[in-house]
């Protein structure tokens, strides 16, 4: 299975990032724990990220893979190529005026992504500078999306899902080495965030130059292939902005709540992305090249089970994965953060926002499986008007359930918003008929469900009799989680094959090499 063979590359890859990412933030809630600076910090970290996702992530891989992919089909690896080189250079320009423009604009921008911190002149400062330093990284991440883009296509998928290892690496080394030489780790963490840009534009440059393709800077013009990418991506940055825009809601809301409140979210975020990272990610980067290809070939029915198994696979691990986090959250967030500013009393409200995020885990991964499908189509429209409905929801359920639950109700309405996304996805996907569960996804998805079931179970007993043990201090803490971790596992994946919602077959497959042949340029 090529498709589960590119899903596991990346998986294997944004796994390692993902332990990175977990060392850097027990790292981050040691030094800053959820004070001022972590909040200012993780604005300034966020914004950048923010129109990555905007313009970089979303809208331009859902327009370029498809496009490039049909060249590289259609053409070769040279025009192919060739179209690359011409999006880079008017990237390069429209982004060089677009962050020289909000550095000078910043202030303003911040009364925007965090109005609250204006009763703060300390803390709102604090967030101006900090994200003055970190914007630059927007002009070379958006940068890394195309180079990713361009690998992905050609079935290169371990070089761009490496970079967020680099990430991690020159934070981790920012904050242990730069700190005590800068105002505060913030300060040190905003200049590693900047510096980690360059790296991995660096990386994938190299990255694509192993495989021939060579992208040189060029006068920008709007070619017809340019403005075609331009047309698709328009929809899709409205869909994308729509997407952002609930994310602007949350850290909007939660920086008029009590100061921590955005850590909180952040630390609670950060543990739900390990299964939605590695899941999520490697299999939306996998699928969407391999749907354009079988539907520029004709290959309906190919497409189709690549949906299916996509599905399969993604819910054979975000399921237990919700359930884990439901019913161990507390454990985990406080044997990784719990330490220097991060008190029991944080690690308890953290650990309540996990579990409400861990809610929508499943429907987080299935929007990342179900949109290729209309992508891979070059319909980015579709998905704007899901993503307005749901968006308009996410702002009603915030403003609702704060009033109740705080930053627990921001996380459980994110959690409420995308289930109600993916299930829009899937109903008008089938009634375009351009997708339908098989037997084989109804079945195996019955017989996850029960095996994730008896994990919890099997989870929820064994840590009600190791509670003695865990309270023997940092030393016990550690060995019941792992306890837990491997143990569930291992429990899961047991019931997986008595309940055969897993094939051995799957398995095997990886095992078998398979020739991944090189596009020729002709």
């Amino acid at each position: 299975m090529v498709l589960l063979r590119s899903i596991i590359t990346v998986g294997g890859f944004t796994m390692m990032s993902r332990i990175l990412g977990f060392v850097r933030d027990i790292l981050v809630a040691a030094f800053l724990g959820a004070g001022a600076i972590a909040d200012a910090f993780f604005v300034a970290f966020k914004m950048p990220n923010f129109f990555r996702r905007l313009f970089a992530e979303g809208a331009f891989n859902a327009a370029f893979v498809p496009l490039f992919a049909a060249k590289l089909t259609d053409e070769g690896l040279a025009p192919a190529a060739s179209f690359a080189a011409a999006v880079l250079s008017v990237m390069v320009t429209f982004l060089l005026v677009f962050v020289t423009a909000l550095q000078i604009a910043m202030p303003w921008l911040m009364y925007v992504f965090a109005p609250g911190f204006a009763d703060d002149p300390e803390k709102f400062g604090l967030a101006v500078d900090l994200t003055r330093i970190t914007f630059p990284y927007l002009l070379f991440i958006s940068l890394v999306s195309l180079l990713g883009g361009v690998l992905n296509s050609l079935g290169r998928f371990a070089a761009a899902a490496a970079t967020p290892i680099i990430l991690n690496i020159v934070l981790i080394g920012a904050l242990l080495l730069a700190t005590p030489y800068l105002p505060s780790a913030g300060h040190s963490l905003a200049w590693g965030v900047a510096v980690a840009g360059v790296v991995q534009f660096l990386w994938l440059m190299t990255a694509c130059r192993r495989e021939g393709v060579l992208l040189r800077l060029r006068r920008p013009r709007l070619s017809k292939p340019v403005r075609r990418l331009l047309k698709l991506m328009v929809p899709g940055a409205i869909g994308a902005g729509v997407v952002q825009i609930n994310l602007l809601i949350d850290i909007v809301i939660a920086s008029i709540l009590p100061t921590g409140a955005i850590s909180l979210l952040y630390y609670a975020d950060r543990i739900n992305q390990l299964p939605l990272g590695v899941v999520g990610v490697a299999v939306g980067t996998a699928l969407l090249p391999l749907l354009s290809k079988q539907i520029r070939a004709g290959e309906d029915h190919e497409a189709l089970n690549s949906m299916n198994r996509a599905i399969e696979i993604a819910l054979l691990f975000t399921i237990p994965g919700a359930a884990a986090l439901l019913i161990i959250g507390h454990p985990i967030v406080s044997v990784l953060f719990e330490r220097g500013a991060f008190d029991s009393t944080t690690s308890i409200a953290t650990a309540q926002a996990l579990m409400a995020y861990a809610i929508g885990l499943p429907a987080y991964v299935l929007i990342k499986v179900l949109a290729p499908g209309f992508f891979a189509r070059q319909d980015t429209a579709t998905p704007v008007k899901i993503a307005i409905l749901c968006v308009l929801i996410n702002v009603v359920l915030n403003l609702t359930l704060i009033q109740f639950l705080a930053h627990v109700g921001i996380a459980l309405a994110t959690a409420i918003s995308a289930w109600i996304n993916a299930l829009l996805l899937v109903t008008l996907l089938q009634k375009r008929g351009q997708f339908q569960t098989d037997s084989r996804l109804r079945q195996r998805t019955v017989r996850i469900i029960l095996a994730a079931a008896g994990m919890a179970a099997a989870l929820w007993f064994a840590f009600s009799g190791l509670q003695t043990f865990y309270a023997d201090g940092p030393a016990a803490q550690i060995l019941v989680l792992a306890i837990l971790v491997f143990g569930g596992m291992a429990f899961y994946f047991a019931l997986v094959v008595l309940f055969r919602a897993a094939s051995l077959e799957d398995v095997k497959s990886l095992l078998r090499r398979k020739e991944n042949d090189k596009p020729s340029a002709a």
